[in-house]
């Protein structure tokens, strides 16, 4: 009986070892699709993504698979059809009402805003925390949300700031769902985050990203 054990449980284990190993091509390919296109909605015109990590000292192009260096933050270059830098994405997180909300956000380096929002994931309320991705007002939040740095570099010149509904009277505000205050406090807090330790490390070495 323990030999027969023994052996069931050998073969159940080349099996699905034999099961992952012989998916995990697709599984890998079928990622990189989904974030492509995850890119390519906040950044529109985007043909083709690079992943980067920027750090202390710099950029650096990070290899399929690779782990991030010590204290790198993760981001992706997106270039047009003829290998013009056409932007930054990068993913935030904040707590919301349910678990946390991910979002992927387009930066424009050149105005130095954000210029669009794609859910990750969320487990928020159906029909009131998925708003944050139907809601074409909320939406308008994220055509141009100011997080240019200060003049040192160091961070952002206003932090990004989730008000009130019908409140925002600045760029760098955003204009939260009225029903949905936690959901929409969860992006601007993410965004937020994200932009302050990504951006002071980043916008130096744009111009390497351009060539």
């Amino acid at each position: 009986m323990i030999a027969t054990m023994v052996l069931v449980a050998s073969i159940c284990g080349v099996l699905i070892v034999g099961a992952f190993e012989g998916t995990a091509d697709a599984i890998a390919e079928n990622k990189r699709i989904l974030l492509e296109r995850a890119v390519f909605k906040v950044l529109p015109g985007a043909a083709s993504v690079r992943e980067y990590a920027a750090t202390a000292t710099g950029v650096q192009m990070l290899a399929a698979g690779a782990a991030l260096p010590e204290g790198g933050i993760k981001f992706y270059a997106a270039y047009d059809k003829a290998g013009a830098l056409k932007g930054i994405a990068a993913e935030a997180a904040g707590k919301g009402y349910a678990d946390t909300v991910r979002v992927l956000y387009g930066y424009d380096a050149e105005r130095q805003v954000i210029i669009g929002i794609g859910l990750v994931f969320s487990r928020e309320t159906p029909g009131i925390g998925d708003k944050i991705v139907t809601d074409q007002a909320f939406l308008q939040n994220f055509v141009a949300l100011d997080v240019r740095l200060n003049e040192e570099m160091s961070a952002l010149a206003n932090a990004v700031k989730v008000v009130k509904h019908g409140t925002k009277q600045n760029a760098w505000e955003i204009d939260a769902i009225a029903g949905a205050t936690i959901t929409s406090k969860a992006v601007g807090r993410g965004i937020n985050e994200s932009a302050q330790k990504l951006l002071p490390k980043l916008v130096p070495h744009i111009g390497e990203l351009r060539s």
